[in-house]
């Protein structure tokens, strides 16, 4: 049994909808799909949920929605039109969006919370009427009937564990499942939204509870790239990672997928297909729980920007019991996470989020880390970027380093921070955020061309 998941450029009109039909009726193996909200059609477009947040916004203000809901009820009315389905699944869309905007005002979070869930809900239900319409039986099943509960979180919920085993049950579905992603119930009832992409989240989940053979995940490229596309020119595509490698190139700022999405799947060893809906027959990208390594070390290179840096200095600081404990509590009482803190034996670098610290919050942070710690010197530089390369090779690969060095070296980009993890899977460079695309077109050349 495999699950399959669509996201919302897959099933934003008709014309993508037969795609995916097309592709489900391929294989009969592909029993289970979840499905995302409409997206854009177009890069003038406007994604539905984005549509739902401006409808649900405007309902909890008690402002008149008309032109609101008709913006959102015109996406699914072309999608329907495109499909020939009957103007029953319209009728029944249009009243749970009026029935959503009478609900309790006074748990607003909750509120807009069931506004952004009706995006995957109401197109797993309109996607189920095709289906049935074109000769597929299918049926659309509610989270909540499905027993996937989740902690009580709105925008961050979390899977509850006994929600494994409620799901396999639907394993006994003959028909084609049309299951909506994005969100789950909580124990008393209410819908709470994973964080932002969250319906690769739930694609995972699926494929964990019915202990699938295999979790597809269709999108609108062919693979992962070993490079952002956006930066490097036709990047080679990556035919298999690992799940750790899929991880830390998620971190440093491929899109592909939502950063943790694919935990579930991962935990338990489920293998996870990357497909381009527009492109079926291209190989995409398999992520394993183990690989034949290639002679190629390095699998991807990543980059993110929008970080800082904080470089503390002290004599002797290595002999100095305790020191990176009160660092730690400095932070935390300052409400500030941070990403990553190479070390040498008089000095520390913390790399945080940039927009974690307005200007008021960083002059505060840096007295106290300069008075508290008798520090001699605090320093922080902003406008940072991490540039990652990522590989399980990376290991047995003799030169990498090197190679990255004269990388950089030939492009005069000077490199702030080097951290490398412990698993050896990744190593990370600070450097100035102008120079991020420099940066991985040079890296990109010395290890891939």
């Amino acid at each position: 049994m495999n699950v399959i998941k669509f996201g919302g450029s897959s099933l934003a009109s008709g014309k993508q909808l037969k795609k995916v039909l097309a592709i489900i009726k391929e294989n009969p193996n592909r029993k289970i799909v979840v499905v995302s909200a409409p997206g854009k059609r177009s890069s003038e477009d406007d994604k539905v949920t984005d549509l739902l947040i401006d409808l649900g916004t405007a309902a909890l203000k008690g402002l008149n929605v008309e032109d609101e809901l008709a913006l959102v009820l015109s996406r699914y009315q072309a999608i329907s039109k495109q499909l020939g389905l009957e103007s029953s699944i319209i009728d029944e869309i249009e009243s749970n969006l009026l029935l959503l905007t009478k609900g309790n005002k006074d748990k607003a979070d909750y509120y807009m919370d069931a506004f952004k869930a009706s995006g995957e809900d109401n197109n797993a239900k309109l996607i189920a009427a095709y289906f049935n319409k074109e000769g597929v039986p299918a049926r659309y099943v509610n989270p909540k009937d499905a027993g996937l509960y989740v902690s009580d979180e709105p925008g961050n919920a979390q899977i509850l564990p006994e929600s494994y085993a409620n799901l396999y049950m639907l394993r006994e579905i003959k028909e084609i499942v049309i299951f909506p992603g994005f969100f789950g119930y909580t124990k008393t009832g209410e819908i709470c939204t994973f964080s932002r992409g969250g319906s690769d989240i739930t694609g995972a989940i699926l494929a964990n509870g019915v202990q699938a053979s295999l979790y597809e995940n269709f999108t609108d490229v062919d693979a992962i790239f070993a490079a952002n596309p956006t930066v490097v020119m036709n990047p080679c595509g990556i035919k298999e990672l690992t799940y750790r490698e899929m991880r830390e190139l998620s971190y440093a700022g491929f899109s592909v997928l939502h950063d943790e999405a694919l935990y579930p799947a991962f935990k338990k060893g489920i293998p996870v297909q990357i497909k381009n809906t527009n492109n079926p027959k291209a190989l995409g990208t398999s992520i394993l729980k183990k690989r034949q390594l290639s002679d190629q070390g390095v699998v991807g290179i990543a980059s993110s920007n929008g970080f800082c840096s904080i470089y503390i200095e002290k004599y002797l600081m290595n002999r100095e019991v305790g020191f990176g404990r009160r660092v730690l509590e400095i932070l935390e009482d300052q409400k500030v996470s941070y990403e990553h803190m190479p070390s040498g034996i008089d000095d520390l670098t913390i790399i945080l989020r940039d927009n974690q610290l307005s200007k008021e919050d960083e002059t505060r942070l840096l007295k106290r880390l300069k008075n508290e710690l008798s520090a001699d010197s605090v320093v922080i530089e902003r406008e940072l970027a991490l540039i990652m390369i990522v590989g399980e090779g990376m290991q047995q690969k003799i030169g990498t380093m090197s190679k990255a060095a004269t990388a950089f070296a030939e492009n005069n980009i000077n490199i702030d921070m080097i951290n490398q993890g412990a698993s050896e899977v990744s190593v990370m460079f600070g450097i100035a955020a102008a120079q991020e695309e420099l940066a991985v077109k040079a890296l990109y050349h010395a290890f891939f061309e």
